[in-house]
């Protein structure tokens, strides 16, 4: 089984996203993580928008890449610039590292609608992505 590391700033928002679908679509082929550089807690809008793609986030937890120190990665996947950027140095002879910023919606300031609209465009996204990914890596 594989073990699959996704890592965002504070692991609140879009890292959560991927988690969630590629524990969906990944057929027992991975164990996915997610974490952060920091953490920022689950974001309620991300909760929300995966809910209304039939995919239940809201028992994840924020984590810091450091509760996972001795973990044999197979993948390391940042979701953003800023992680990617700032994550500490994870050893990891083996781990293929791949790199997407998505865009995201948890800065997005306005209505309810343009809110929703953004965490809808971030989701689409990474759905996509991890979609490509599974099909790529995990068959």
């Amino acid at each position: 089984m594989k073990n699959i590391l996704v890592l965002c700033t504070g692991n609140s928002c879009r890292s959560q996203m991927a988690h969630g679908y590629l524990n969906a679509m990944q057929h027992k082929k991975a164990k996915i993580y997610s974490a952060g550089i920091e953490t920022h807690g689950l974001n309620p809008g991300a909760v929300a928008i995966m809910n209304e793609d039939g995919i239940d986030i809201s028992s994840h937890t924020s984590n810091h890449v450091d509760e996972y120190d001795g973990i044999s990665w197979d993948y390391i996947i940042t979701v953003c610039d800023h992680a990617r950027e700032n994550c500490p140095y994870i050893p990891s002879k083996k781990a293929k590292r791949i790199h997407h910023n998505f865009f995201d919606p948890s800065k997005v300031n306005g209505t309810e609608e343009e809110k929703h609209k953004a965490f809808l465009k971030a989701r689409n996204e990474i759905r996509q992505f991890c979609k490509q990914f599974v099909e790529k890596e995990l068959n």
